[in-house]
């Protein structure tokens, strides 16, 4: 009696246990890339009263009498399976589709997670919206060796002009001479981003030529040249060419650059001139005003001000031989374990990790059903071990009144 009633008294506690984490799944069913648990036991060292014998000529075996003297806890297992993916419409936001874990730093140790939810500190760094960690990853265009931070605070950036457009009509009716030349200006920017203007001179070679020459009608410090000539048939352009050279002021601090200039949507039809530029590469001066992740390879653009988008780093992924092996660290964290094997450190979509989708956040993989009914086996484990003491302490009592 004293034995069973030992032997409960353990299973209360085991059954406790299994609430405990049944409570903990519970109370985590809407945290961001949370990852289950689940309890399984396994029975303890059995008493032996009897070790059986083997068959003998003319009896047959008898089998070992044992009585188990209660259960222990076999495992509490985390599951990784996939949790469903929630749209946020934020672009900072990202989910794993797949295996593998962020990877995170608080400067000194490294840890892995689920949660994606991405913010930008003071710093211009990508850290944890929740934690303030920074998420792990290389820097501009380096996808190889150690990993760190992702630095998208660049400083502020502008693009000179490289290639430039034309569209409009050239008038076909216009005289070779002076008085038809049609003169047109444009802007370009320097490699730190100072608009230049550049005044261009269109002139029909000859009163019947389908040929435009162009030159440079100021300032002084443009050159260069070009022609453009149209189809007389239809007046589309057929061939011709445009490159300028500019050189800016040395007041400016900037260097010579050269700017190709696309003629091939220009026409000459009996029409007003009325060619202009249409669209440029060059940028001003512009700041960081956000990041965009790129969905399934976690490239990290940064965006900024004057429309640039430049690519400032990539998000790198771990993954695991055995997942499960990982320690809790608290706050959507984990950190490697004596059995999950070291961290496969890589790019997405790349070594069995997962895809990246931006925008989205993975939720807790808890299925609320299945938990519930662990309740009910946890409540009535723990109400039927319970029962066992009861029981026993009335045979103890009914013993105790054997003298009475």
């Amino acid at each position: 009696m004293l034995r069973s009633m030992f032997t409960s008294i353990g299973a209360l506690t085991l059954h406790q246990s299994y609430m405990d984490v049944v409570a903990n799944n519970l109370a985590n069913v809407n945290t961001t890339g949370f990852k289950g648990s689940r309890v399984t036991f396994m029975d303890q060292i059995s008493q032996l009263m009897a070790a059986g014998a083997g068959p003998t000529t003319g009896l047959g075996g008898i089998n070992p009498t044992q009585i188990g003297l209660g259960v222990r806890l076999g495992a509490i297992t985390t599951g990784f399976t996939q949790g469903a993916l929630q749209s946020t419409s934020r672009p900072s936001d990202v989910a794993i589709q797949g295996d593998g874990f962020f990877i995170y730093s608080d400067g000194t140790s490294q840890f892995y997670s689920r949660d994606g939810a991405l913010e930008m500190d003071a710093d211009g760094v990508l850290v944890n919206a929740a934690t303030g960690m920074r998420i792990q990853g290389w820097q501009a265009v380096t996808t190889s060796g150690s990993t760190g931070v992702i630095n998208t605070g660049l400083p502020i950036l502008a693009r000179e002009t490289n290639n430039a457009t034309l569209r409009g009509n050239l008038d076909a009716t216009a005289p070779a001479s002076a008085a038809g030349a049609f003169t047109m200006t444009m802007g370009v920017y320097d490699a730190l981003g100072n608009l230049h203007s550049v005044n261009l001179s269109f002139q029909r070679a000859g009163a019947t030529s389908n040929q435009w020459n162009i030159t440079t009608a100021s300032p002084a410090a443009v050159t260069g040249g070009g022609s453009v000539t149209f189809d007389p048939l239809t007046g589309q352009y057929t061939a011709g060419t445009l490159t300028l050279q500019v050189t800016p002021p040395a007041t400016t601090g900037a260097q010579p650059f050269s700017v190709a200039v696309d003629l091939t949507n220009l026409t000459q039809l009996a029409s007003p001139s009325d060619a202009a530029m249409s669209n440029q590469d060059g940028l001003a001066p512009g700041s960081l005003s956000g990041f965009s992740v790129v969905t399934n390879t976690g490239e990290i653009y940064g965006l900024y001000s004057n429309g640039l988008q430049e690519r400032v780093g990539q998000m790198a992924l771990a993954n695991f031989v055995n997942p499960s092996g990982l320690e809790h660290a608290g706050q959507n964290l984990f950190r490697e374990g004596l059995n999950s094997g070291a961290a496969q450190i890589g790019l997405a979509n790349t070594g069995g990790r997962g895809t990246l989708v931006s925008g989205y956040l993975e939720a807790s993989n808890v299925d609320m059903a299945q938990e519930f009914a662990n309740m009910i086996l946890a409540q009535r484990g723990f109400q039927a071990s319970s029962r066992v003491i009861t029981t026993s302490d009335e045979m103890l009592q009914e013993l105790v009144n054997l003298k009475r």
